[in-house]
């Protein structure tokens, strides 16, 4: 078990903050309502890239599977057990998201 002396100031300065209900309430607000907009977005850019369907299909198909991931990660944000979790947990699948539409590029 860490000692109060072993754990590093920004952390325990950090971790100050988040004892606070409020704040871990107001993390995992932001979390779902911020985080959960990025995923939707980049989730939709991606997939309206990589669907192999006609384009306006692909887009409208994007569209609906990020709507349904928006209200996953506002759960997610909410479910998880710590504020920490949620922003990674929403904050990676939204970098893979990103990494691949980067990857694919417009289509042209």
């Amino acid at each position: 078990m860490d000692t109060p002396l072993s754990i590093p100031p920004l952390q325990r300065r950090l971790g100050a903050v988040f004892a606070h209900p409020r704040m871990g309430v107001l993390s995992r607000t932001l979390a779902a309502i911020l985080g959960g907009y990025a995923l939707a977005a980049t989730s939709a850019a991606f997939l309206a890239l990589a669907l192999p369907m006609p384009r306006s299909q692909a887009v409208l198909t994007g569209m609906l599977v990020a709507i349904a991931l928006c209200a996953c990660a506002a759960l997610w944000a909410f479910a998880t057990r710590t504020a920490l979790r949620a922003w990674v947990g929403i904050l990676l699948p939204t970098a893979a998201f990103w990494a691949g539409a980067c990857l694919l590029g417009p289509a042209s």
